[in-house]
């Protein structure tokens, strides 16, 4: 089973919010995969727990009819990079700091969410636009896609 871990700075917003529509959109399609989500930063771990996915990342989730299962941030780390077989970022930023954290153990599994569509890009940051609705819609997307290439 492929596992895969999504990954954002703070893991309140985005990689939260791809892990629960591509756990939904497995569940849906009737795929197996191993899904998780991470954050490039401490910002939002607190003396070792994390902060809860953002109130507003939730409503839109249940907007959409996503289930959302219990999360706390959590920082990505080296050992991580031999437990994942793909890890998915939202924008550049991820990117670069993906691949100082994990170093040479995730070479060739490290990808943007959008390269996955037509379009490619950044996934859209809420936490600086407050649109959650486009992040949601970047979102379902991309893991609408990258599902497609993992079920091909």
């Amino acid at each position: 089973m492929k596992k895969i871990m999504f990954v954002c700075h703070g893991n309140i917003c985005r990689s939260p919010m791809a892990e629960m529509i591509m756990k939904s959109l497995c569940k849906e399609r009737g795929a197996e995969l191993e899904i998780s989500s991470s954050a490039t930063s401490t910002e939002e771990i607190y003396g070792g727990v994390g902060n809860p996915i953002y109130p507003p990342a939730q409503r839109v989730l249940k907007r959409h009819g996503i289930p959302i299962e219990p999360h706390r941030a959590t920082l990505l780390t080296e050992a991580d990079g031999e437990r994942y077989d793909l890890f998915i970022g939202m924008d550049d930023m991820n990117i670069r700091n993906m691949r100082r954290i994990l170093g040479g153990s995730a070479d060739g599994k490290i990808f943007r969410l959008m390269d996955f569509t037509e379009c490619g890009g950044e996934v859209s940051d809420p936490w600086y636009t407050s649109d959650f609705d486009t992040c949601y819609r970047d979102i379902y997307l991309g893991c609408s896609a990258l599902l497609d290439y993992l079920t091909r």
